[in-house]
């Protein structure tokens, strides 16, 4: 059984029925008052974010999770449909359950995330950075590149980011996918 100590980013918690991921953590300590701990909590089987409190060295119910491997293939009207690396099964999950659905795209690589108790898929994280092509910018004014202004571009997948003017039509950034801000033009 684990503890307030145990909680950091990342950890699934088991509260109340529903589980949730850790964002944010802390400690309040008083001078006369026993240390409590806080977490901001965002729902894995839901869309609720909500804070939490404990008491310091109060028991907390951690879910057992893994990180597989896994492809996706496409999307219907079913859901976004991945397979398994290793053993080629397909699992079909929603939209809600991907962090960053508008950068997926057709072969591409990323972390189905299982409940280790009942082995059902809770999440699908793609990788930090990725690499996609950019389908549509405006060109760039010649010379323009002193300043950090930034232009929409539309990227592989549809999804729009904001690049420097000198990215045109065509070439291939990097992208964060947590956040989605441009990072750097790759060069092949």
């Amino acid at each position: 059984m684990a503890n307030t100590g145990d909680i950091k980013t990342g950890v699934i918690i088991n509260l109340d029925g529903n589980l949730y991921s850790v964002v944010e953590f802390g400690q309040n300590k008083t001078a006369r008052a026993a240390a409590k701990v806080w977490a901001k909590l965002k729902g894995v089987d839901n869309s609720r974010t909500i804070e939490h409190t404990w008491n310091s060295g109060d028991s907390i119910h951690t879910v057992r999770v893994e990180k597989r491997n896994y492809q996706y293939l496409f999307k219907d009207d079913t859901g976004f449909t991945f397979m398994d690396t290793e053993t080629y099964e397909q699992i079909v999950v929603q939209e809600e359950m991907i962090n960053a659905p508008q950068f997926l795209k057709d072969g591409q690589e990323a972390f189905m995330i299982i409940n280790g108790d009942t082995d059902k898929p809770i999440g699908v994280e793609l990788p930090d950075k990725i690499v996609v092509e950019v389908t549509y910018s405006e060109p760039g004014m010649k010379g323009d590149t002193a300043t950090k202004t930034l232009k929409p571009a539309t990227v592989e997948g549809g999804a729009t980011v904001m690049v420097p003017l000198f990215i045109n039509e065509g070439e291939k950034i990097r992208v964060n996918t947590k956040s989605g801000d441009y990072v750097e033009r790759v060069k092949e």
